[in-house]
């Protein structure tokens, strides 16, 4: 992942809701100078995501500590691995301890949900994508996640492309005076994407010259006649409770993208600790 700034307020942001005004527990408890010795290990499968974010929450807290990877973003656990080795002053690894943690576990489990998803759809012609139901703060996090577990990113925010829902539809007196409306505002370079959920939506949305055209929770067979219906004229998209259907008949339908909010907001963390195997004086 690139070094950039907004990653590394993320960073600032998460230590000091964490850590407050110090951690008094490491304060009471742990001697100036003690060094010590500990291991990052996956308690269960998966793929391995947000090793550099964990590395980086340590540094920031003290330059001397030491984190050696074993593993890389994108590499897939069994319950057991080492994944990583880290050393230093025990005061910076035990005040970064959870918010290290919580990095790698969320965002682990995203990239490993991600990759079950997408091995499902495999060979298809259809592929998996996000959408902008992200934790507040942590989208850039999270969309690196599902590109990590062999997914692609939907917009990144609302200024990366155009997409008309029911309630701007409503806002805007219909899809085709939305669509005019907005091919007058935006740069010819952003797509218009009109969200349907009706056959009748799907026309009007082809007439107002859609480049993207979303159905929205339609049943298989509604899929396929829009699909015929477009005909290579847009691209079409899959949205609508995606986490709940059967993603490779979705895909069999000829959607070209098949969405999911449910791989940034209802993703289980992946399992891993951190153990301590050695203390010394410093």
């Amino acid at each position: 992942m690139q070094h950039n700034k907004h990653i590394e307020q993320i960073i600032a942001l998460a230590l000091a809701e964490d850590i407050g005004t110090g951690d008094v527990t490491t304060e009471s408890v742990v001697a100036p100078g003690r060094q010590i010795t500990g291991k990052l290990l996956a308690k269960e499968a998966g793929v391995l995501c947000g090793l550099d974010i964990a590395r980086r929450v340590f540094a920031s807290l003290d330059g001397k500590i030491v984190f050696r990877a074993f593993f890389r973003d994108g590499d897939r656990l069994e319950a057991g691995a080492l994944i990583a080795g880290i050393s230093g002053p025990a005061a910076g690894i035990l005040s970064g301890e959870r918010v290290a943690l919580n990095f790698l576990q969320r965002l682990s489990g995203i990239a490993t949900k991600t990759a079950r998803l997408a091995e499902s759809i495999e060979g298809s012609g259809a592929i998996l994508v996000d959408t902008r139901k992200t934790s507040p703060g942590m989208r850039v996090l999270e969309k690196y996640a599902v590109k990590t577990g062999g997914g692609h990113n939907h917009r990144m925010n609302l200024s990366d492309g155009i997409l008309i829902k029911d309630n701007h539809i409503r806002a805007g007196g219909g899809i085709k005076k939305a669509v005019e409306a907005a091919r007058m505002h935006a740069p010819l370079t952003i797509r218009v994407e009109v969200e349907t959920e009706s056959l009748e939506e799907v026309t009007e949305a082809l007439e107002a010259g859609a480049d993207i055209i979303m159905l929205d929770n339609m049943d298989l067979q509604t899929m396929r006649t829009a699909v015929e219906m477009i005909g290579k004229r847009a691209l079409v998209e899959a949205s609508g409770n995606m986490d709940r259907r059967d993603l490779r008949a979705v895909a069999a339908t000829g959607v070209d993208m098949i969405s999911l909010g449910a791989l940034t907001h209802s993703v289980k963390a992946l399992d891993i600790s951190l153990k301590f195997v050695s203390t010394a004086a410093g």
